[in-house]
């Protein structure tokens, strides 16, 4: 059994989030992220905008159809996360594209995330209040 289409996979991670994307070569850039497309997924224009960067540095080289599964971690993760993704699947395509893509941050994986709850505290760090009696 053979294929009919080729396609790349990667994985782009961001806090909590991850996203599984598979870029399959077209004539056109289109999205498909959770089974909705991009407005529909991401309503914000800025949410967007991060999606579609690693495309817009790279100035429209090549096209792709863009299937996405993204879990875990708030919305804008979750964007950032899709982009980390799709940069890294990009690069798998053309080492080329990497200096531009890691120029403009789209390659590293942001770790940050929140801190574990400790016994005793509040929060993370917060103490109760203290009283002197």
């Amino acid at each position: 059994m053979e294929k009919t289409k080729k396609y790349i996979e990667s994985i782009g991670r961001r806090k909590t989030a991850t996203a599984r994307v598979r870029l399959t070569p077209a004539s056109k850039n289109s999205f498909s992220i959770n089974e909705k497309d991009l407005a529909g997924y991401f309503v914000t224009e800025e949410l967007q905008k991060i999606v579609t960067d690693p495309f817009a540095v790279l100035a429209d080289k090549a096209h792709y159809t863009v299937s996405v599964k993204v879990t875990g971690g708030g919305i804008h993760s979750q964007a950032e996360a899709v982009r980390h993704g799709i940069s890294r699947g990009l690069v798998k395509e053309d080492e080329g594209d990497k200096v531009a893509l890691k120029s403009a941050g789209f390659l590293k994986r942001d770790p940050r995330s929140k801190e574990r709850r400790k016994f005793g505290l509040k929060k993370a760090r917060k103490s109760p209040q203290w009283s002197k009696r």
